[in-house]
């Protein structure tokens, strides 16, 4: 157990509200454990009611305990540039005040060393018009924040989804941190593979492509290529749309609550090209209970035979006769 803990790190970054702080990182892999709290000030276990009202001098801030040789620190850096705006002094998005400004704190000078780099690369790649103002700072006592704050978007998923896009936060990434080239994804996509990946689109049901399709193979991102899911756990649900149990890996895929269209549902996307695919519902079979309804738009099939060719080998042994 001492061996494995002395491989673990800690990161620690100040972002805005802590509760859009945490899903980023919670998803990637090598992370341990994301806690919300508060550092940088003067009080010793401060209150939120005390750090909100700006007289403690304290950030809300995430601290991250991580593997290295699985997600390394200059990694968890650029993930956090995606998840705010690093030119504004006064707080961020719709939340003003000094307990939500940015900064990353350091732990020690390697850590530093690889925040300035990335900073100065980050200044000079004209993303934003404005002068990066984050600070980059030794790391102080962290304080863990009430028990209610911590992984919110687990706890309240749709408050939490409802609050980062009524902040400003959402749109502002998307805008800043488009995954991909619109324009270049227009020329590569028809019309409905970009309309379904890039603006949330549905196909018809019983006209698409893959509804009924029952060759052996894999689907992977149209956009992207990242491999999705398997024919082993496709299966004929009625409704229309190609359906499965599971995706190959559930790291894969990423999910969020969806309100629009005055319906509660979970919305499925690829992790690497952030494409919508579609939605996920607990009325499907054994052994999962899972439907994840899927646009065929969204996918492009790769046949067994064609795996190695492709260049996805590692997943020939799933269709290997038994």
């Amino acid at each position: 157990m001492g061996e494995n803990e002395k491989q673990y790190e800690l990161a620690t970054f100040a972002g805005g509200c802590f509760w859009c702080m945490v899903k980023p990182f919670d998803e990637q892999p090598g992370i341990m454990k994301v806690v919300s709290g508060y550092t940088g000030g003067h009080t010793e276990n401060p209150t939120y009611e005390e750090v909100c009202s700006d007289t403690t001098g304290h950030y809300e801030a995430v601290q991250i305990t991580f593997d290295p040789s699985v997600f390394p620190y200059k990694r968890l850096v650029e993930l956090y540039w995606q998840q705010i705006d690093p030119t504004d002094e006064g707080g961020q998005f719709a939340d003003r005040g000094d307990s939500y400004r940015t900064a990353i704190f350091y732990h020690t000078e390697k850590q530093q060393q690889i925040a300035e780099e990335s900073k100065r690369k980050l200044g000079e790649s004209g993303r934003f018009s404005n002068p990066i103002v984050t600070p980059i700072l030794p790391a102080e006592p962290f304080y863990e924040a009430e028990d209610y704050h911590q992984h919110y978007y687990k706890k309240n998923p749709i408050r939490y989804q409802l609050y980062r896009t009524g902040s400003g936060r959402e749109n502002f990434l998307k805008d800043h941190w488009p995954k991909a080239d619109k324009q270049k994804l227009k020329e590569k996509l028809t019309p409905i593979q970009y309309e379904v990946t890039q603006n949330n689109g549905t196909e018809p049901p019983f006209r698409n492509e893959f509804w009924n399709h029952k060759e052996e193979g894999i689907y992977v991102d149209i956009v992207s290529g990242e491999p999705l899911f398997s024919s082993l756990d496709k299966f004929d649900s009625g409704c229309g749309w190609p359906s499965f149990t599971k995706p190959l890996k559930e790291e894969q895929v990423t999910e969020y609550t969806d309100v629009s269209h005055n319906m509660i549902r979970t919305e499925v996307r690829s992790k690497e090209a952030d494409s919508h695919l579609g939605h996920v519902f607990e009325d499907g079979p054994h052994p999962t209970g899972l439907r994840y309804c899927i646009n065929s738009a969204a996918l492009r099939f790769i046949p067994k035979n064609d795996l190695e060719k492709e260049g996805y080998s590692e997943y020939i042994h799933l269709f290997a006769k038994k």
